[in-house]
């Protein structure tokens, strides 16, 4: 285990979204990648280590955010003073390096490792480590090939709308750049050494966490009030999440009809989060593919869901779904899951190799309506399955996804990156 005193300072960059002490998780570009950064920096915090969560200045939020000892967020201007979205990073990026440097340069802070989070902190922040001269460690949380290649579509818009080409090859010269990847799911370490060329050694396989104290089980008794304060029937199939194309919501509606054949008074109850007009034309599209299919009367659209009553909502739920095209993680699946919610996920990601399928949830391809339907129905039909995926899959949540432990590995990663940047280093001097 690491030290205090060979680590004691590090840097954590995650550069485009709406970060902060206490994020409105849901806006544009805000979600689970958010969480597991301030998480994932709390750990460290408690566990003696100073940190620094960088991002961008925008909208007139203030300059820093105190987040009690030895930690908090700090915001660099670039970009111009408005919302930008991830996918138009590329132009601003040497902006934030020249501007960032400056400043720990005017201020003469230092830092003992960089922890960067998707590909633009990635790219960046390598630029920071190498005039630095200090170890680089990348987590991607999302790859630019595995995304495109879930993408249908006229390929010359989705270029144009993703730049892909141009994301692509930035995450290629990081990866093979910085000290150490950070997959989070087999399959994201699959993809970085099938289409990027990382060998298996240059990588660590690191889950993300979860808040094991806020996200439990509750009894029965309180588990039913929930549903009546919220709403919710026993036979409700519930998710959450922005509204983006990958997400897999018309694939969920699509598997609607076929899952009322199995379960006549099935419903869904969707959290989907609308913070642009480009979000409100996405939902009106899926509410007009339910009114298509005949089912817009068995959907429920709750919208925005705040950050303290998700796991109300989730114990609240029967069965929680997890429908994406693409997904490289699924943090909410665990989170539903810690709470003794059945799971039905996506095979597009990687969270099912880490399941018992049966015992810690259930899992199908969500772009087969029938297949994905008959996974849902399962424990919405037979008691015993649902008690079982509820007890083994919050245990199995519990044990593999605490933050504190993911932390510690987290750690360990990083003091390795760093004993092999020295080493390096001393070779290149010798």
């Amino acid at each position: 285990m690491t030290t205090l005193s060979k680590l004691p300072r590090i840097l954590m960059l995650s550069l485009h979204g709406y970060v902060a002490a206490e994020p409105e998780l849901g806006l544009p570009d805000t979600g689970g990648q958010v969480v597991f950064v301030l998480e994932l920096a709390k750990q460290f915090r408690d566990l003696g280590y100073s940190v620094d969560i960088v991002t961008r200045r925008f909208e007139g939020q203030p300059e820093v955010d105190d987040m009690g000892h030895n930690l908090r967020v700090w915001r660099v201007p670039f970009g111009g003073s408005e919302f930008l979205r991830k996918e138009d990073m590329h132009d601003h990026l040497g902006e934030f390096v020249a501007r960032f440097t400056g400043a720990i340069r005017d201020s003469s802070l230092t830092y003992d490792l960089i922890s960067s989070h998707y590909w633009d902190a990635g790219y960046a922040g390598q630029q920071i480590a190498e005039e630095a001269g200090i170890a680089h460690v990348h987590t991607p949380h999302s790859l630019g090939s595995w995304k495109r290649n879930g993408m249908a579509g006229d390929p010359q818009k989705i270029e144009s709308d993703y730049r892909f080409e141009e994301r692509i090859r930035k995450e290629f010269l990081t990866f093979r750049r910085c000290d150490l990847v950070i997959a989070t799911t087999n399959q994201q370490l699959e993809v970085l050494g099938a289409d990027y060329d990382v060998p298996d050694s240059h990588i660590a396989m690191i889950p993300p966490g979860i808040d094991e104290g806020r996200y439990t089980p509750i009894m029965g008794a309180e588990s039913n009030s929930l549903r009546r304060r919220l709403g919710f029937r026993r036979h409700d199939v519930y998710t959450v999440g922005r509204a983006a194309a990958n997400k897999g919501y018309d694939l969920l509606i699509r598997a609607l009809p076929e899952l009322r054949e199995l379960v006549p008074d099935a419903r869904l109850q969707l959290a989907v989060g609308a913070n642009s007009r480009a979000d409100e034309r996405r939902i009106a599209k899926w509410q007009g593919l339910a009114t298509e299919l005949g089912v817009e009367e068995h959907i429920r659209w709750l919208g925005y869901v705040e950050d303290g009553d998700m796991a109300a909502y989730y114990r609240a739920a029967p069965v929680f779904a997890l429908p994406s095209r693409y997904e490289p993680f699924g943090m909410t699946a665990a989170e539903a899951m810690a709470c003794g919610t059945p799971c039905v996920v996506t095979v597009h990601g990687g969270l099912e190799e880490m399941f018992d399928f049966g015992s810690h949830a259930l899992f199908a391809d969500p772009k087969r309506p029938r297949e994905y339907a008959v996974m849902l129905s399962m424990p919405l039909r037979y008691p015993q399955l649902r008690e079982r995926l509820s007890i083994v899959g919050a245990r199995f949540a519990r044990i593999n996804f605490g933050w504190r432990g993911i932390a510690r590995r987290t750690l360990q990663a990083f003091e390795k990156a760093r004993s092999q940047h020295d080493r390096m280093l001393i070779e290149v001097v010798g």
